[in-house]
């Protein structure tokens, strides 16, 4: 039944079975009963989750009976800190959970998706350690604690305009890391989940990107939605950051010091709220290259706002009052695109008789242009002039947290969420359509004419996923252009 192979394998089996037991029964020492655990004592809160001490004892000064016999484990639990509408919550192991803001459209959680969107820890000769900490809540707004194995104090209150103040401090000098954990996610609206860094400008990092970095930091945190979670550090603190495929961004402090502080803010990316924050945590919204056009333009909204609480009709005013500024310029490049024209016969005739001779028709073309008075090029610079305009109005109304939540009319409820039927992009299409063949053009080519005719298509497409509220205005100022065009038109006949 077995072969002889099979048979010494049973065999060997059967042996070390028997050996292995007899040992265990005869000579291995038994396990001790476990000894009773205690807890100690802590402010009544809410349990969340009960874990093992992350210090290690070893880091103890030598001799001390805390040395000898480790302290008992103490209960993980949440804490809140109330003042006024402000809400701000951690648990004992300094790590951040919830936060509260009148002034927010969408809650804490969902600006992170995490559990943890940011852990404090210290950073001792064994690396970065967990503090557990015996807290005591003070009254609504204040939490003081101990950790009595480093030393460490803390305490945390929330100041008059909803940043929360915390502070670590210790008689020994310490380092300090700081954990920012987030999710990556896009919204519909196109929003990109990102860690954002103030140092001499704001660096972005797009969640779940592995990248370092290091330098003096104002600030830092996550951004996400037209909504910031930041850690403001009171003076500009050299750092080194890293950010990891896992969505964490590891912020470690390298010079120890016996006091670490800073203000948690979490807040809707409102301008003037921003601005009234201080620390620069205006630079949160940004409005690009041409800030310094950008920031008049949200200006003009919010002042149509206050007389037409309407952001849709607010951008349809503020898109003609650009048109109307930048006319002067598109007025000579009408005036060239009309003469451009109207030798457009001319031009046609030209190809067809030199097609074969491409340097005789160069020289004709260019004789017509001359003795026309038109220029191909003399229409670009006026529209080169108007692009800082362009990109700055585009820059708003992608950034600008006044369009969350506002409605225009009907189907659009929210001018920063892309148009649920795309009736806006195909309305954008068709004005471009329009407009393209209004304009005349130097080639006949038939492949080029029907490349350009999907142009429209293309951008709306392009632009279906976009706010509503930035296609409105693509779509107001190229209808607007079109009646300025059809004016110069006229007055050129």
């Amino acid at each position: 039944m077995f072969n002889q192979d099979q048979k010494r394998a049973f065999i060997a089996v059967l042996l070390s079975g028997i050996v292995l037991f007899g040992w265990q029964y005869y000579f291995a020492q038994k396990a001790p009963a476990p000894a009773a655990v205690t807890t100690q004592p802590v402010a009544t809160t809410t349990d969340l989750k009960e874990q093992p001490k992350t210090e290690n004892p070893a880091t103890l000064s030598a001799g001390t009976a805390a040395a000898a016999t480790p302290a008992a484990p103490i209960t993980i639990q949440a804490f809140t800190l109330k003042r006024d509408q402000y809400e701000f919550t951690l648990t004992n192991d300094l790590t951040v959970t919830d936060m509260k803001n009148p002034n927010s459209v969408f809650d804490f959680k969902s600006l992170t998706d995490s559990p943890a969107p940011l852990k404090l820890q210290v950073v001792t000769d064994y690396g970065a350690t967990d503090l557990l900490f015996q807290m005591e809540q003070q009254g609504p707004n204040k939490i003081v604690g101990t950790n009595q194995n480093f030393g460490v104090t803390f305490e945390a209150f929330i100041k008059e305009n909803g940043r929360v103040h915390v502070k670590l401090s210790s008689p020994k000098e310490f380092k300090y890391r700081l954990i920012f954990d987030a999710r990556p996610m896009k919204s519909d609206s196109g929003q990109i989940r990102h860690f954002s860094v103030l140092t001499k400008d704001v660096k972005t990092i797009e969640v779940s990107k592995d990248k370092e970095n290091d330098g003096n930091v104002n600030w830092m945190g996550t951004d996400y939605n037209f909504h910031l979670f930041a850690f403001v550090f009171p003076k500009e603190t050299p750092a080194r950051y890293k950010t990891t495929e896992a969505g964490q961004m590891l912020v470690e402090i390298p010079n120890a010091s016996k006091e670490f502080s800073g203000d948690l803010v979490f807040t809707k990316k409102n301008y003037d709220e921003l601005i009234a924050l201080g620390d620069n945590l205006k630079l949160a919204v940004d409005f690009g290259f041409f800030a310094i056009l950008a920031v008049p333009m949200l200006r003009a909204l919010q002042f149509i706002y206050k007389f037409i609480p309407n952001y849709g009709l607010a951008i349809i005013l503020v898109t003609i009052l650009i048109r109307l500024i930048t006319f002067p310029l598109q007025y000579k490049s009408f005036k060239s695109m009309k003469k451009m024209q109207t030798i457009q016969p001319e031009l046609a005739k030209i190809k067809e008789k030199y097609k074969d001779e491409p340097q005789k028709m160069q020289k004709e073309t260019m004789d017509l242009f001359k003795k026309a008075g038109a220029n191909p090029l003399s229409g670009c610079l006026p529209l080169l002039l108007q692009m800082p305009f362009f990109f700055a109005i585009y820059r708003v109304l992608y950034s600008a947290v006044e369009l969350v939540g506002a409605p225009f009319y009907g189907w659009i409820h929210d001018l920063s969420l892309h148009d649920p039927f795309y009736v806006l992009p195909l309305l954008m299409a068709g004005a471009m359509f329009a407009q393209q063949k209004m304009t005349p053009t130097t080639t006949m080519d038939p492949t080029q004419a029907k490349i350009m005719l999907f142009m429209p298509v293309i951008f709306a497409f392009i632009m279906k996923g976009l706010p509503a509220g930035l296609v409105l205005y693509i779509f107001v100022s190229t209808t607007v252009g079109i009646f300025q065009q059809m004016i110069v038109y006229k007055m050129a006949d």
